[in-house]
């Protein structure tokens, strides 16, 4: 291999080639001999030691010439070749809160109700709910959770089913494991200050996520899944990056709960270890309890605060109570009622659905005199029911795949309508 330098003849094996090494630098520093380039490639003496210096001569420092030949230039393009492209959308699980496709950080303290409240963020992904107030992307749900056992897990699962007037069966979208009690490290440190390595369950991990493709996943906790130093700067980045392969390779997105530092439960930024966890993640939320001092006056009651959000604006709050084992929201409207209310609606859509194709009446999605949501309010079953309503439930169903368009007729007179699958 080519080398831009010329070594120099092989030291004496007493005088070690340290340039740092104290005690040659003791014994050197009233030498009054400069180390210089050395046109020979020969290492000058000491006068006073009569000894070859213990420095290489600077033309000694490598610069492999041959690897940098093979090195292109990086690529990159001119932001003119933008101008005929349409400016891509930006995407949210929940707008102006957690950004789709990159890594959110859910800081809270220990009992404050995280592991629940993330919990209700799948299931309304899962199910089409809407989440502290907000509505939710739609999509399949990945919740894998190192602290709750499966029965309590169910528990959860049972309560904000119920609360959102869901039974655990509509839950088809959304699938969950407990590790409890298990090794459920995804990376750690292979020595003292090396760099991290995933583990056999991060690959496992992976591979899950390129088979079902969810729109959210959701871990529960940094403190049991990572296994560097927490403030560790350059492990913490590349933790998050680990975890942001799966957003960029498989379009989902990854919220990380995690525990926050002494230092970040004082500052009441809610922040843990190193602030490059913070730094790294797109977005971070922070749940916390209502104190007064020392005293907790409700101890129901919770703030979900925006601590950091890379596309919006950062400080928002949002209040929460606990009410029969979920969280909703104090002041906004009722996320769960909501939910409960569209789940209604996508079940009478359907039963009217079922009794007009009895009856061989066709109805369809285009507007006119078959129009299926405003058939659907003349029915006595509407019992209030908005054509708008309808029309909402009407597109959550052919999201959901469970109706579709059939051609029905002649040839010459080919009409829509909607049918189950």
């Amino acid at each position: 291999m080519a080398k831009s330098f010329r070594q120099p003849p092989a030291q004496p094996p007493d005088l070690p080639r340290s340039r740092g090494s104290p005690s040659l630098l003791r014994q050197h520093e009233t030498c009054s001999d400069a180390v210089r380039p050395c046109e020979a490639g020969i290492i000058p003496k000491c006068r006073r030691m009569n000894q070859p210096h213990p420095f290489p001569p600077i033309e000694a420092y490598e610069r492999d010439l041959s690897v940098e030949a093979d090195v292109a230039p990086l690529k990159v393009r001119s932001a003119a070749t933008l101008q005929a492209k349409p400016i891509p959308p930006r995407e949210w699980v929940v707008e102006d809160w957690i950004p789709a496709k990159t890594v959110t950080i859910l800081n809270g303290d220990g009992a404050a109700g995280k592991s629940l409240l993330a919990l209700q963020l799948a299931i309304c992904a899962a199910s089409g709910g809407y989440w502290c107030g907000r509505e939710v992307q739609p999509g399949r749900s990945i919740f894998i959770s190192a602290e709750d056992d499966e029965d309590e897990l169910h528990r959860r699962l049972a309560d904000i089913a119920r609360g959102g007037n869901l039974s655990l069966s509509d839950l088809n979208e959304l699938l969950f494991r407990s590790l409890a009690g298990e090794d459920a490290i995804l990376a750690v440190a292979e020595g003292k200050g090396s760099m991290l390595k995933p583990t056999r369950l991060f690959h496992q991990l992976e591979k899950l996520i390129a088979a079902q493709r969810p729109t959210l996943v959701v871990l529960d906790t940094l403190a049991d899944m990572f296994g560097g130093d927490e403030i560790n700067r350059t492990h913490a980045r590349q933790f998050i990056g680990f975890l942001r392969g799966f957003c960029t390779s498989y379009g989902a997105t990854v919220v990380l709960l995690a525990h926050p530092s002494l230092s970040g439960m004082a500052s009441g930024n809610g922040s843990s270890g190193s602030t490059a966890w913070s730094n790294s993640s797109r977005s971070r939320l922070y749940l916390e309890r209502v104190k007064e001092g020392v005293d907790e006056p409700d101890p129901d009651l919770r703030i979900l605060s925006k601590k950091k959000i890379n596309y919006g604006r950062a400080g928002d709050q949002i209040k929460l109570r606990w009410i029969d084992g979920v969280f909703k929201p104090e002041s906004a409207p009722d996320s769960f009622v909501a939910m409960a209310a569209q789940n209604a609606t996508d079940r009478l859509f359907l039963d009217l659905l079922a009794q007009l194709s009895a009856q061989g009446r066709d109805v369809s999605d285009t507007r006119g005199a078959n129009y299926a949501p405003s058939i659907f309010t003349k029915d006595p079953r509407a019992n209030g029911t908005t054509s708008k309503g309808f029309e909402g439930a009407m597109m959550r169903l052919f999201a959901e795949g469970k109706i579709r368009i059939e051609m029905k007729g002649p040839p010459s007179k080919r009409r829509k309508s909607i049918v189950a699958t």
